[in-house]
């Protein structure tokens, strides 16, 4: 039987080791800004849920709590601006990353089906499309797609690694554009909250969705927002037909959010000041590392929301990359997330202040 990784393209991140390194070699250490990862303390009432639910001997639900829904449904309605959300409209799941892979997988898709996702993308749609043998189809927009065995399409508004944000035509042409073609969509919306100079909307708002789900299923994160990377705490909001037929698979495969999880999910939700303390830390972060670029002679492009500056001096992004290296900074390269970003970097602003500050000096210097 031939190995199912024979499907999938090399891990991309073990590519950027040698460039960690030489920047790990520099005199004042590494600033790591490549993966994107919380560094922050996880805000203590969410520990504080979390230790007060450890005592946990049994199994959890896959479908979770009746408190947990709750918490969900009422945070689709006060943050993305649905009504009237209902139990069978949410599903928790075992963090996004896991989700966006084994969706496909999940949905039956297989081969002769077609999954489309950005040009630039997060690389996990293309494994989620291989590892279940459907066809990757990346796009630039996606009402040019030809329809035919096009089963999924995946949106992704703040978009990682870009940064771009898709307006209210954008997502309702291309909502529209599904609807009418029988296609389900699928928007990752995991930066929703760290807008900066635009403030993202979701699938579900109902100047989008026309006030119903279907055909709609919106996927958010609470690692950025909360710091709880670390927690693998993720959900689903939308069709409930969608949903239901993914809740009963999830069941036999025993994909259940552990309950210490769910009660952190809970506190986390229902808490926006920490949401708010976070945001102010990478603003900051933000404004000091893009100045620091532009001085250095990059140019940034779009960056408008999420967690990342995408970033160019017009050369291919290894020998960026390479460059940056040299000074201690590592970034990703922008080749990482599909051919069209070759000659971009992707450069993160989760690192804490003082490596943030120091990344500034080196790039003045």
């Amino acid at each position: 039987m031939p190995p199912v990784s024979a499907r999938l393209p090399v891990f991309p991140w073990d590519r950027l080791e040698p460039y960690k390194a030489t920047a790990a070699a520099h005199p004042d250490g590494i600033v790591d800004l490549s993966v994107g990862t919380p560094v922050d303390p996880v805000p203590e009432l969410i520990r504080a849920a979390l230790a007060d639910a450890s005592d946990s001997p049994g199994y959890p639900t896959v479908w979770g709590t009746a408190v947990l829904r709750d918490a969900l449904t009422g945070w689709v309605e006060r943050r993305l601006g649905a009504a009237g959300v209902t139990h069978t409209q949410v599903l928790p799941v075992v963090g996004s990353k896991e989700l966006v892979a084994s969706l496909p997988t999940q949905l039956g898709l297989g081969p002769g089906d077609r999954v489309a996702f950005p040009r630039l993308a997060y690389p996990t749609y293309e494994v989620g499309a291989r590892l279940a043998g459907a066809e990757p189809v990346p796009y630039d927009e996606p009402t040019e797609l030809d329809p035919a065995g096009l089963k999924l399409l995946w949106l992704n508004s703040p978009s990682n690694p870009t940064g771009r944000v898709l307006s209210k035509d954008e997502l309702r042409t291309a909502v529209a554009w599904a609807r009418a073609h029988g296609v389900l969509v699928v928007s990752d919306e995991c930066y929703l909250e760290l807008g900066w100079e635009a403030d993202p909307v979701s699938v579900l708002h109902p100047e989008i969705s026309g006030g119903s789900f279907e055909g709609l299923v919106a996927v958010h994160s609470l690692s950025k927002r909360s710091n709880l990377a670390g927690y693998r705490a993720a959900f689903l909001a939308g069709d409930e037909a969608v949903l239901g037929e993914l809740l009963k698979i999830r069941k036999h495969g025993g994909m259940m959010v552990p309950a210490p999880v769910q009660a952190a999910t809970v506190a986390a939700l229902g808490d926006d000041k920490h949401v708010t303390e976070q945001r102010e830390r990478y603003e900051r972060r933000r404004a000091a590392l893009r100045s620091a670029l532009a001085g250095h002679g990059f140019r940034i492009e779009h960056s408008e929301a999420s967690l990342y500056l995408w970033a160019t001096r017009d050369e291919p992004c290894w020998d960026t990359v390479g460059a940056l290296a040299e000074l201690g900074i590592l970034v990703a390269p922008g080749e990482f997330y599909g051919a069209a970003g070759e000659r971009h970097v992707r450069v993160a602003f989760t690192a804490t202040d003082e490596r943030v500050e120091a990344a500034v000096r080196r790039l003045a210097g």
